[in-house]
């Protein structure tokens, strides 16, 4: 099983015991003779820091190991069951690129007739940097080719609204696509960040997120001792939220996201929901 997920909070003291207070709903079970791999890509000190493992063979992978020792405030996670590309680093998830980072679950239907085509749509400045195999990198390139044609490749400050339309725009290409060769709208499930913004494409199955905000919620978290013992400036103004797909089961404090939707997170405001 794949699993995506990630959070963007305001308090890189407090990444990782997110993570670990949601543990259960992030770990995923291995299948016998089904080798999945993981990564994690993160924002810490100005930098863009990857952390994957193309195979791993153990019973159960919990990411939050992975992250235990990171001060972050902004991360996407992946577990990776490959259905396009070989189980090696290079097609392994989050991909980057300068100050973007991008996962996705699912397959392009018709990849394999399509990949020339998506690749020829692209500049040739994005296209180089396409390393791997797998109809994500290219999907993320295609994104980011939106992004420059509209002059928000480099802008730090780009809005939610541009980043949301060049998803848009490159779910449009690629349906369209697809749909030449037979094929109908894709499914699969995207995060992708620049360490300001998230958002999230929700296409099929369960996506849900959770919102940590303020003193009782960082206390329910930590416990009140550990609250207390950490010291926490500012209590009141913590803010994270985390997003998970491809879950099994709606977590108790969840909510679901419906539909085909795209969902836009940020550092100090709750989730907003729009269609496709």
């Amino acid at each position: 099983m794949a699993r995506l997920f990630g959070f963007i909070g305001n308090r890189s003291d407090l990444g990782a015991r997110v993570l670990k207070s949601n543990v259960d709903i992030l770990r995923v079970t291995r299948k016998p003779d089904d080798p999945l791999g993981w990564g994690i890509g993160f924002y810490q000190a100005g930098e863009i820091l990857l952390r994957r493992r193309p195979i791993d063979e153990r019973e159960e992978i919990d990411l939050t190991e992975a992250a235990e020792d990171i001060r972050t405030d902004v991360l996407i996670g992946h577990v990776r069951r490959a259905s396009v590309g070989a189980l090696r680093t290079e097609n392994t998830h989050p991909f980057r690129y300068r100050s973007w980072v991008f996962a996705q679950t699912g397959t392009i239907d018709g990849f394999e007739g399509l990949r020339e085509r998506l690749l020829a749509s692209q500049p040739e400045f994005l296209r180089r940097n396409v390393r791997g195999e797998t109809d994500s990198e290219c999907f993320f390139y295609l994104f980011l080719s939106f992004l420059h044609d509209a002059g928000h490749l480099d802008d730090s400050h780009v809005s939610g609204e541009h980043i949301a339309a060049a998803l848009r725009a490159s779910i449009a290409l690629v349906d369209r696509l697809s749909a030449e060769e037979g094929y109908g709208p894709n499914t699969g499930n995207i995060l992708v960040t620049n360490g300001e913004t998230m958002l999230a494409v929700h296409r099929d199955g369960l996506m849900a997120h959770r919102v940590v905000r303020g003193k009782f919620d960082v206390e329910e978290l930590l416990g009140e001792d550990g609250a207390r013992q950490a010291r926490i400036p500012s209590i009141d103004s913590t803010h994270f939220t985390i997003i998970a797909s491809e879950l099994e089961a709606l977590p108790a404090g969840w909510t679901s996201v419906e539909g085909r939707s795209i969902v836009t997170l940020s550092r100090t405001e709750d989730p907003v929901v729009e269609p496709i």
